[in-house]
């Protein structure tokens, strides 16, 4: 399981010992709000990290839990996974953050380690990201990583904003070093 480290996070893959953190993160209705729109109970976490440990078995990706290395807590989630959570889907980048954390820049620093990981490390020919449309927060984070808007596509029974880039565009951002 791969650990990344931005310049003020590092991103474990979910494990038993993040139940608090995410529980204190995902029981907050102003973090769901945009996601599921109900907060979750600490049991529906805890059957979260069971399913992110068995992906991470699997596929050698999922999702990960944004530590502060400072006050070693949980910042937030993020994830490389499969849109449709089957594996001949596009790979899907997300992210969310404890509002302890919001207004940052951290959901952006984690969004480029994520996708560099994606891109460099799996090989992904293209990255989607979904969100709701009147999520705006997750709007900047998305154009701020070079995605394009791709339009309104039902997933996970709803309409949601539909973003993508692809390994060329991100290869343009991100020249190889000579």
């Amino acid at each position: 399981m791969t650990i990344l480290t931005t310049a003020r996070l590092r991103l474990e893959p979910f494990a038993d010992h993040h139940l608090d953190g995410l529980h204190a993160m995902n029981r907050l209705p102003e973090v769901m709000q945009y996601i599921t729109g109900q907060p979750e109970t600490r049991e529906d976490t805890q059957a979260g990290i069971d399913r992110v440990k068995a992906r991470w078995a699997e596929w050698g990706y999922s999702w990960w839990a944004f530590i502060d290395p400072e006050h070693e807590r949980v910042a937030g989630a993020g994830c490389i996974q499969h849109l449709g959570r089957e594996r001949h889907l596009p790979l899907e980048i997300g992210w969310r953050l404890h509002p302890d954390y919001w207004r940052r820049g951290l959901a952006s620093e984690a969004a480029e380690a994520m996708a560099a990981f994606a891109f460099t490390g799996l090989g992904a020919p293209l990255l989607t990201a979904i969100r709701h449309p009147d999520n705006r927060a997750s709007a900047q984070v998305m154009a701020r990583l070079g995605m394009r808007y791709r339009g309104m596509e039902h997933w996970h029974d709803t309409w949601v904003a539909v973003h993508e880039m692809s390994a060329a565009e991100w290869a343009a951002r991100h020249p190889a070093p000579p």
